[in-house]
């Protein structure tokens, strides 16, 4: 007697599935969590950003909107008779933007990375045009 067996086109699509992991190029695991804290005198702002250069984040004011925009780039790096197998790591665009009770003077805000922390402190100002700051 013969085994006959149905022949199924998604057996083939799925074969190994759980193998290998899947990887979508436009999907990005970079994450900014963004504290924001408020006093008399000014905000402060304290973003995580980890994997990220400080020539790769962008601080925009804009009256009372705060932008932050960072880039984590992947570096080409190949050896002679090696090839990438598996790579967890992520590479990609992450932005913020959000809305502040009052405006922020912009001319002395200032900017600071460490250890993958954004610390930003945003002195509140009545009106004042918008300015892009750098980031130390």
């Amino acid at each position: 007697m013969t085994n006959l067996t149905r022949y199924n086109p998604l057996d083939e699509l799925f074969k190994g599935f759980w193998v290998k992991p899947l990887a979508f190029p436009a999907e990005t695991d970079i994450k900014m969590k963004v504290d924001v804290k408020e006093d008399d005198k000014a905000y402060t702002v304290r973003a995580d950003i980890p994997g990220v250069k400080k020539e790769d984040i962008q601080v925009d004011i804009d009256g009372a909107q705060v932008s932050l925009r960072a880039e984590a780039r992947q570096e080409k790096e190949e050896k002679q008779g090696e090839k990438l197998i598996h790579s967890e790591r992520s590479y990609g665009m992450v932005s913020r933007s959000f809305l502040l009770p009052s405006e922020v003077d912009s001319q002395s805000a200032r900017a600071e990375y460490k250890d993958g922390v954004l610390n930003l402190t945003l002195p509140k100002k009545a009106n004042g045009a918008g300015r892009r700051i750098s980031v130390a």
